[in-house]
């Protein structure tokens, strides 16, 4: 009997996501050098992105090989990127489009017209929500979800950040009954019911034995506290784009991360068995800054140079307890990608790499690595090799790898 835990299909499809993008957008986009928290009065008569363009944010998105898209609908200030009917703080207060215009419908039309998953994230806690009582915000909380699950069709990844709600008790039960009833199919981050987890850092990086099996304490599921829970949740690793600023600001495009760091986040993260959620906050105009966007393409054109340009033809197979993988004739190989199979759950936790050379030489250890999961990138430098071997070092029965690929 199996008694590893193993992914749920939307897990599985959230895992083959890989890489995703974070739009922060909305009226803190607007102020200027406003923080989290900070109280200080920020107008709706601000709001008015005159050239917004959801589809430009999807499309660049898309080509970068980003698979799912985030859009914060409420930040921790309040303001609603929809014209919702429980509060007077929202788009419809605006003079963007006379006050009718909805950036949550214009950010899910352009997701699915561009194919990719559609993400809402949504802050519980908000600026002055202690000052009510936790039905009356409860019922708030409710009556904004339920908004956002049935107006915009299908939503396949809800995104709650815990900040903020400290000690406030929200009935959990009954917010994970409504969730769960309006979309049965949607992913939820990180609280409650989760079905992905947050890495523990905002720099998106996940260590070198990253696993999506966890053993949890006080996790709480549908409003029950459990003393552990035995888990597979699938980690995400966000960033900013710019050092550590989620909204668009003037004065930080200096903060911009370099080419080589992103490419570095991209093999730490995905490379690491996590998903990639990259920010990029959206400017004034409404649009996607051009540099920022110029670097999320450029991202995209080095992951598919180096990973599916740069494959290398190769047949492998299982030998004396070895996985064998032989390239086409002598090939400099720069690294190789593991894929688990994971049908009965993470069963890897330790493996190395030994290459045989043109020469004969061989086996000749080259890397060794903490676990497998959805991907795993191993990366070391440049050598000719004829034969690269895989061997499991620890691995529990019925463990498998699903896919071998070298890379130059």
């Amino acid at each position: 009997m199996n008694l590893t835990p193993v992914p749920t299909p939307k897990q599985e499809k959230f895992q083959s996501w890989e890489f995703g993008v974070f739009f922060h957008f909305g009226i803190r986009t607007f102020y200027e050098g406003h923080r989290d928290w900070d109280g200080l009065p920020m107008p709706a008569e601000a709001f008015n992105p005159t050239d917004l363009d959801c589809r430009q944010w999807a499309s660049v998105a898309r080509q970068a090989g980003a698979k799912y898209a985030i859009l914060v609908t409420k930040h921790h200030d309040g303001f609603a990127n929809w014209p919702t009917k429980y509060s007077d703080y929202s788009v419809a207060r605006t003079p963007w489009k006379g006050g009718r215009g909805d950036v949550v419908r214009e950010f899910t039309e352009a997701c699915r017209a561009e194919g990719l998953g559609v993400g809402l994230y949504y802050s519980p806690a908000q600026q002055g929500f202690r000052n009510w009582s936790p039905r009356e915000y409860d019922d708030y909380f409710v009556n904004q979800i339920t908004e956002l699950l049935t107006n915009y069709g299908k939503i396949d990844y809800l995104w709650f950040d815990a900040c903020g709600s400290g000690d406030h008790q929200y009935d959990t039960r009954r917010i994970v009954n409504v969730i769960r009833s309006l979309q049965p199919e949607i992913l939820l981050f990180n609280m409650w019911d989760p079905d992905t987890r947050w890495v523990g850092n905002e720099s998106g990086v996940a260590g070198i034995g990253n696993r999506s099996y966890v053993r949890a304490r006080d996790i709480v599921l549908g409003g029950d506290a459990r003393e552990t829970q035995e888990l597979y949740l699938p980690v995400e690793c966000d960033c900013c784009m710019r050092g550590q600023t989620w909204f668009y600001s003037d004065r930080n495009e200096d903060q911009l991360k370099t080419p080589e760091e992103l490419f570095g986040l991209y093999c730490t993260s995905v490379g690491n068995s996590a998903n990639l959620l990259i920010n990029i906050g959206p400017d004034r105009r409404g649009l996607l800054p051009e540099k920022d966007a110029a670097l999320l393409l450029g991202l995209g054109r080095e992951v598919r140079r180096r990973f599916v340009e740069g494959a290398i033809p190769a047949r492998w197979s299982v030998s004396e307890g070895a996985y064998v993988c032989t390239p086409e004739g002598a090939q400099t190989v720069g690294g190789v990608i593991l894929e688990e199979n994971l049908e009965a759950g993470e069963k890897i936790s330790a493996f190395t790499l030994e290459l045989h050379t043109n020469d004969g030489v061989g086996p000749i250890p080259v890397y060794r690595g903490l676990g497998v999961g959805h991907k795993r990138i191993c990366r070391f430098p440049p050598l000719r090799a004829t034969q690269i071997r895989v061997r499991l070092e620890e691995a529990e029965p019925g463990a498998a790898l699903k896919n071998i690929t070298l890379f130059k």
